[in-house]
C-alpha cells in the first residue's frame, strides 16, 4: 500500500501543465455578410451575383503566407518539425535564413536549421494548458480528501 502511494506521488509530481500547441491561423474575412438591401440589389442582375461569388471564393482560397521568422522569435520555447524529425528547442536568433537554437534540455549544444527545412505548419509553442491544470487540481483535492478520510478511520 505504501509503495503504491509513493508511486502515485511520484507520477503526479512529473505531470506538467505546459503543453506544445500549434497556433491556429485566423481565417480571412468573408464578404458574405451583407444587409438585406444589398442582397436584393445583387439578385436583380445575375452578372453581379456571379462576380461577388467569384470574389468571395478568391478570398477564401488565398491564405496569408506563414512567416516562420515571426513564429520563431528569440527566446521562444517551441517544438519544430525539421525533415521528418521533431525537435524541442529554445530559439536563440536568426542568421540570415538560418535558425540558431539549442535543445530544451542541453543549452550548450547549438542547432542550425535553414528556414526551408522547417515545416511551418507544425510549429508548436509551449503554452499553459488550463484543462490539464484543472484535472491535476481535482485529483490533488481528491487525494487530500482520501488521506483525511483514511486518518479518521
Amino acid at each position: 500500500m505504501q509503495k503504491t502511494i509513493y508511486l502515485l506521488i511520484l507520477l503526479f509530481s512529473l505531470v506538467s501543465c505546459y503543453t506544445y500547441q500549434v497556433k491556429k491561423q485566423a481565417d480571412p474575412i468573408d464578404n458574405k455578410q451583407t444587409s438585406g438591401k444589398d442582397v436584393a440589389l445583387a439578385n436583380n442582375t445575375s452578372a453581379q451575383t456571379k462576380n461577388t461569388t467569384a470574389e468571395s471564393q478568391n478570398l477564401n482560397s488565398q491564405q496569408p503566407p506563414v512567416n516562420i521568422k515571426e513564429k520563431l522569435a528569440p527566446n521562444k520555447n517551441v517544438r519544430i518539425d525539421v525533415d521528418g524529425r521533431t525537435y524541442k528547442v529554445i530559439v536563440d536568433k536568426w542568421e540570415n535564413d538560418s535558425l540558431v537554437a539549442h535543445p530544451v534540455r542541453d543549452s550548450k549544444k547549438t542547432l542550425k536549421f535553414h528556414k526551408n527545412q522547417i515545416n511551418a505548419e507544425r510549429i508548436a509553442e509551449k503554452r499553459f494548458s488550463q484543462p490539464i491544470a484543472d484535472i491535476i487540481t481535482v485529483v490533488a483535492y481528491a487525494g487530500i480528501g482520501v488521506g483525511i478520510w483514511a486518518l479518521l478511520q
